[in-house]
Formats: C-alpha cells, structure tokens, sequence
C-alpha cells in the first residue's frame, strides 16, 4: 500500500473553509477580502507558539538578514480586527515583494490556494500558556481598553497567577468546536485543523523547540520549503537576523504591533523562549488535568510532535 492511499479521507481532501474564528482582537471573516498572489507565505500559528519566529526566518529567506521594513509592518497580521482592513491589504498591495502574512486562524477558517505557501509553527501547549501569561501582562492599557471596547463588556483584570488560571485555559473555549484556548485560542484545535494536511507540497511544518535548539537547520528546511537557494557563506548572518537574541534586541522593529502602542514593553514581548518551563511553574494538580485532557485534545503522534517537535517524535510528513 503507498503512503497516498494509506491516509484518510480527510487527509486526501484539500483544507476547507469550515469555521469563522472570532475573539477579542481578530476576526477571520477579514481573510474573505485577501487576494492571493503567487508565492505569498501565510505564516498561520496558535498564540504564542513561535509565530513571529517563523515570521522573521520566512522574511530573512526572501529579503536577507536586513529587512526592507520593521517585520511588525512588513508581515502584518491581517486578521486583527482593532486595525482597518483597508489599511492593511493597502500595504500589502504594496510590497513588490514576496509576501509574508500573520495570521493566527487555524488551516480551517483561511482560504486555501495551491500557489500560496502556509506555515504552521507548534509549541508545547504549556509553555505557550505561560508565554500567554506573560502577554497579558504586558498588554498596554491602550491595547486592553480597545478589546473590552470591542467586546463590549466592562474592564476587569486577568488573573496574574498561571496556576490560578490554566484550568480555565484547558477547559472553556473561545469557539463552541473546540475545547479549550479561553482566552486567546485552542492550541490543540490549530495543530488538529493543519495536522491532516501535513503531506501537502505547500504546507510546512515547524515547531518551537526545533528553532530554539536547531535554527540554522530549520532556517535551510524552510529555505529548501519555499525554493530559495542560500549559500553556505550567507546562513550565518540569516540565523543572526533570525535569533531570538536578535528580535529581543530590535523589538521596536520585530514585535507585533509595536507600530500600534500594543505593549507597554516591546522587549518584554520577547519574554524567555521557554522549553520545558511548566515543569517549574505548573503545580502537581495542574500537570495531572493535563495529563489527562492532552489525550482528548490530541491523537498520540499530533501530541507527541507539539510536546517534543521534530527533533524528538520525528518529521510530521512522515508520521
């Protein structure tokens, strides 16, 4: 039997447009409104789990290690909402270039396009909930009115303690065919949305601990991905550009929405690239509820590849 008519029906099938992902700050039904062009990238993630990253690497790939414009301009996010869709699609009109798009809707609420490349970065759900932490504390109070506004609800503050607020952030959804991901999104529902189309030609999978530990390896498989050529004397100064280290340091240029007053520290949106933190943060009783639910959210080789990446549970394509 080949590998082709070993996979499921969903997997056969091209992604569909199945759901309209509304929150606080974004809204999918914006992406009716993009018109593709060849080559574009839509670099579509879960909050917090390594979408700027792959952002700056797909960028470093198509303009080299200095950029044209600040990434939080160049690649803007073109579902949130608290920004006019007529601004953003002017601007991405605009560039002459390759495209770079954010996005954090999942492969089931964006249109889908042969000729557009779609990558998808996945991260240890725990340690994209305590980055999501981290974020709601640096949101600036700018940033927090415009989402109450938006949601029409009067102003109240999060919970400042994660262990308070994770068994909220594993149980109550954001959308009523998800389980969990209050308040930002389902990281598990984005890894299932994309994981069945993983052997499609322009779909790329990267993963959180891969480019922490291996970015000069992820920086040639997403070059090898998108067909762009980089000479051996040329990838040292891409992973330069690319570091963590790197957007930390240029963060008025490299966090999302710097140009919009979206944090009260840029730097600090670039908070500690976490791999494995939960084990320190999460209490006992925290860690058992997701033990328990991790298996529900996700069948065991999905799972296994969002905890370890592909370093450790091995290239998606051939899972």
């Amino acid at each position: 039997m080949t590998g082709a008519q070993s996979r499921s029906a969903a997997e056969l099938r091209p992604p569909q447009r199945l759901h309209r992902y509304e929150t606080a700050v974004s809204d999918s039904a914006r992406w009716t409104e993009y018109r593709p062009r060849e080559g574009d990238i839509i670099v579509s993630t879960a909050p917090k789990c390594g979408t700027t990253w792959t952002q700056m690497a797909a960028a470093v790939l198509v303009h080299g290690p200095r950029l044209p414009a600040p990434l939080t301009r160049l690649s803007p996010w073109l579902d949130r909402a608290l920004e006019p869709l007529d601004t953003v699609l002017g601007e991405l009109d605009a560039q002459p270039w390759r495209r770079v798009i954010k996005t954090h809707t999942p492969l089931d609420g964006l249109p889908y396009y042969e000729e557009v490349s779609y990558l998808y970065c996945g991260r240890d759900p725990r340690d994209a909930f305590l980055s999501m932490m981290d974020n709601m504390r640096n949101a600036s109070p700018a940033t927090m009115t415009a989402v109450f506004e938006r949601l029409g609800v009067p102003q109240v503050a999060f919970p400042d303690d994660p262990n308070m607020f994770f068994r909220v952030w594993m149980t109550a959804p954001m959308h009523g065919w998800v389980e969990d991901g209050f308040p930002t999104g389902s990281v598990f529902g984005a890894a299932r949305a994309f994981w069945p189309h993983r052997h499609l030609s322009n779909v790329h999978f990267l993963h959180y601990r891969d480019l922490r530990l291996d970015l000069p390896g992820e920086l040639r498989r997403l070059a090898g991905f998108l067909g762009i050529v980089v000479a051996d004397r040329d990838l040292p100064a891409l992973v330069e550009a690319a570091s963590f280290a790197a957007m930390k340091a240029n963060a008025d240029e490299t966090a999302p929405g710097a140009h919009l007053g979206e944090w009260s520290d840029n730097g600090a949106f670039f908070a500690k690239a976490r791999l494995g933190a939960w084990r320190e943060v999460l209490t006992g009783e925290n860690q058992a509820l997701y033990a328990e639910l991790a298996p529900r959210r996700a069948p065991p080789q999905l799972r296994a590849w969002l905890e370890g990446g592909r370093a450790l549970a091995g290239d998606p394509r051939e899972l």
